[in-house]
């Protein structure tokens, strides 16, 4: 997924509905609100309430 993907646009988070940010360094989608993190495998976010990672620091 590119930083400028018209995807990113509409995508939110599963838990507060929120816009996330993409942290490419991880392949991931990021809520800075609820500090989760969402993988993205294989092209594919992933945006289960469950395979969100609650992480302690920002990209």
């Amino acid at each position: 997924m590119k930083p400028d993907s018209p995807l990113l646009k509409i995508l939110a988070c599963p838990l507060d509905k929120g816009p996330l940010v993409l942290d490419e360094t991880r392949s991931a989608l990021y809520n800075p609100r609820l500090r989760r993190r969402y993988p993205i495998v294989d092209g594919i976010p992933q945006l289960l309430p469950s395979s969100g990672v609650a992480v302690a620091e920002a990209p």
